[in-house]
């Protein structure tokens, strides 16, 4: 499922005004080989849109940043949850939502930085790339949402 909306939702930024549009797409995944890659593929499609369409600024890291974001989100929902998972991409010309819900309802573990630990440092990863993190429990089983604020 490949689905592209338009929506007026509210602005999840405390003290910026409600965005009025917003431009968001969506895919399933089921967890097959190259599912990653085609998350990836998703976001950098809807960058070049958000770029194209918004006239969205991107700053210097903003591209890899999220690639980086999605990978490490699809990695854990490939990893942890027992059946399909939907990542949905979000944003405006201020801003950019990577969200993934997953049928798994344990919510993430943040591991204090150690680099010594073998392994666990994907939230880890997220956290520091993104300007907020949120993930809550929702009836399907989570909702993990990545937030980045662009350059303007």
């Amino acid at each position: 499922m490949n689905e592209q909306a338009t929506s007026r939702p509210e602005d999840p930024f405390q003290g910026s005004p409600p965005s009025t549009e917003v431009l968001l797409t969506a895919e399933v995944f089921d967890g097959e080989p190259g599912c990653i890659a085609q998350a990836r593929a998703l976001a950098d499609r809807f960058l070049a849109r958000l770029v194209a369409e918004w006239l969205a600024v991107l700053g210097e890291h903003t591209r890899s940043d999220l690639m980086l974001a999605v990978s490490e989100l699809i990695t854990n929902a490939d990893r942890y949850s027992h059946g399909p998972y939907l990542l949905e991409l979000e944003g405006d010309a201020r801003r950019i939502s990577v969200t993934v819900y997953d049928s798994s309802t344990a919510l993430p573990v943040l591991y204090s930085p150690d680099p010594a630990r073998l392994g666990g440092h994907g939230m880890e990863i997220v956290v520091a790339l993104c300007d907020r993190l949120t993930a809550e429990r929702v009836p399907v089983g989570k909702r993990i949402r990545a937030e980045f604020m662009l350059s303007t």
